[in-house]
């Protein structure tokens, strides 16, 4: 009897101990990755309707996971969408607008425009940074162009060597962001390999793989040279339209294979299932009156997310979501409440927004040498345009978008007058101040219903919206460029984040700070690794024997500063130089 009895209460409490490990492995915190392409529209992907480009990798994601229709960045161009996609604020609520503040063209150098740094509000942190403070290991393997240069603290390693297979314990919950050039504007004209084309990914912590029969030559079309392909109205119809289209394709496929590569890896470790996979563009397509534009053929992007273990697989998911609400919902798939300045919403995860999205909104300011300033909303049916500028031009020039053959074409075809009426559209010679679009009559945005009766109402309400939008983030378009510029940088220079105070007290190291927002990091140069990342500061950190402490404070948009301690001496300031300091 008694030994009946110690049998079953054995068994009961192994059956507590399974149930346990159990719900202790589901509270496991799910891994997160961004697999980034560059400068893509969903129009030309078998997930979306065009099967013209054979992408198998990016087919499988859509099949185990959501399909999401109405997903749009809030620019027509990269920096000012990665701003967005780094802060969860727009970038023109705290000054992101105008395209690469970090690296002028000479155009604008000739302007007076100078390589600057935007400012955002003392609170905000890269939202990478907030998934380090919870435990995650973060990487960004490699683009970073934030308007600003990155939080120290906000990555453990961004560089094309940055992996999750870096880090430090197998266990670690990681957010891993791959970025995908090759379907960038640039490889409509530049056909070279890709970083992941030669094999450059870690195989394991800090070993690199390099396919040794990698040669720098170009890129064939990999799409046959009869496919028919459905080219835009606005482009040219001829064989130089049609070339521009199957190049495009060929990208596309390019990015697949990339995408596949990274996925693989996934699958070796044994970790699909316990990761959520994002794959999106930072906004819309490479052809011209695509990108830049606030058109959908600027504006749209693909958003595919793979769930684990096949949750929603196939399901197709028709809300409205912007870039803005990106941030909040990867910290919302963390578990993590997002913090008040964001400006979005979570539209998955614990925090998921209970209403969904009326409007998008989205902006166009400076393009390199070009100035405008435009700003659209859209519900699911329709787009409303307020141009600032309606005495400038629809088309601006931009050398480097000039680059490209199918652009020289239509200059070509401006300058000999044979543009048809749909072309010309964009030629015109000033714009009307306000515009709106029937989206699912004219899903080229072709025809402008602004002034039709018809459409009072609806442009009415958008107006407003745009209106309430605006000053609700207190739209930093409205202030002039060089204007912005002297609050970012007074005196024209850089602001500097106050050095660290530091005290010694019983060999323990305290730490604070005199610059509102700045963060304190710190590590020992014993430990130091490019794969690891600043440890935060939390409190006093004991000082090491023959170990040199190394401490920084950095607010987003400032210069960092750096001071070390060792062997009880505390070290003068340094404000590494970066490339603004050579202007």
């Amino acid at each position: 009897m008694i030994r009946k009895f110690l049998s079953e209460g054995l068994l009961f409490m192994c059956m507590i101990l399974l149930i346990a490990c159990e719900m202790s492995e589901t509270k496991k915190p799910l891994n997160i990755l961004w697999l980034v392409a560059e400068d893509l529209s969903p129009d030309y992907l078998n997930s979306y309707g065009d099967f013209r480009a054979p992408t198998p990798n990016l087919d499988r994601l859509a099949k185990e996971g959501v399909v999401y229709t109405n997903s749009f960045s809030v620019s027509g161009v990269c920096s000012p969408s990665r701003a967005t996609l780094a802060t969860g604020l727009y970038p023109n609520s705290f000054g992101a607008q105008n395209m690469r503040t970090l690296n002028q063209v000479a155009g604008a150098r000739e302007a007076g425009i100078i390589d600057y740094q935007v400012v955002p509000p003392p609170a905000v942190k890269m939202v990478s940074e907030i998934m380090r403070e919870n435990g995650y290991y973060t990487t960004n393997n490699a683009k970073e162009d934030y308007q600003f240069f990155k939080s120290e603290l906000a990555w453990d390693d961004s560089s094309i060597y940055a992996h999750w297979r870096n880090r430090p314990e197998d266990n670690c919950p990681f957010f891993s962001v791959f970025n995908f050039g090759v379907s960038h504007e640039s490889r409509m004209w530049n056909f070279k390999k890709d970083i992941f084309e030669v094999g450059v990914f870690p195989l394991k912590r800090g070993v690199m793989q390099v396919d040794s029969k990698y040669e720098n030559t170009d890129i064939p079309l990999l799409v046959p040279e009869d496919l028919e392909v459905g080219i835009p109205p606005y482009l040219p119809q001829n064989e130089i339209g049609e070339r521009a289209m199957r190049r495009m394709y060929t990208n596309i496929i390019r990015m697949d294979k990339g995408v596949g590569k990274i996925l693989d890896q996934l699958e070796e470790d044994g970790l699909l299932d316990k990761t959520i996979v994002v794959w999106f563009s930072d906004h819309g397509g490479p052809l011209p009156r695509q990108k830049r534009l606030l058109y959908d053929s600027g504006l749209r992007v693909p958003l595919i997310i793979r769930y684990p273990n096949g949750s929603r697989a196939g399901e197709r998911d028709d809300r409205l979501i912007s870039f803005v609400d990106f941030p909040p919902t990867l910290l919302s798939m963390a578990g993590i409440k997002a913090p008040i300045y964001m400006e979005g919403q979570a539209f998955e995860g614990m925090f998921n927004s209970d209403t969904p999205r009326t409007f998008i909104h989205g902006h166009a300011d400076r393009f390199d040498e070009s100035i405008d300033m435009i700003r659209a909303v859209r519900n699911k049916k329709f787009k409303y345009l307020k141009n600032f500028h309606p005495d400038r031009p629809y088309y601006l020039p931009i050398a480097y978008r000039e680059k490209m053959e199918v652009m020289q074409e239509l200059l070509r075809m401006r300058d000999s007058g044979t543009l048809d009426e749909n072309q010309a559209l964009w030629f015109r010679p000033n714009k009307v101040s306000e515009e709106l679009f029937d989206i699912e009559k004219d899903p080229h945005e072709l025809n402008n219903v602004a002034n039709d009766p018809a459409y009072a109402n609806i442009i009415e309400s958008l107006r407003a919206e745009c209106e309430r939008w605006m000053k609700a983030i207190d739209d930093k378009g409205l202030i002039d460029e060089k204007d912005l510029i002297n609050t970012f940088y007074p005196n024209g220079k850089a602001q500097l984040t106050k050095p660290p105070i530091i005290e010694i007290k019983k060999g323990k190291v305290h730490v604070s700070c005199q610059t509102p927002g700045a963060r304190i990091g710190y590590r020992y140069c014993s430990k130091k690794t490019p794969y690891n990342g600043w440890k935060f500061y939390t409190g006093p950190i004991k000082e090491k024997p023959y170990d040199t402490l190394e401490v920084i404070t950095h607010r987003l948009g400032y210069k960092y500063a750096i001071k070390t301690v060792a062997n009880g001496t505390i070290g003068k300031t340094i404000y590494p130089p970066n490339r603004h300091d050579r202007q």
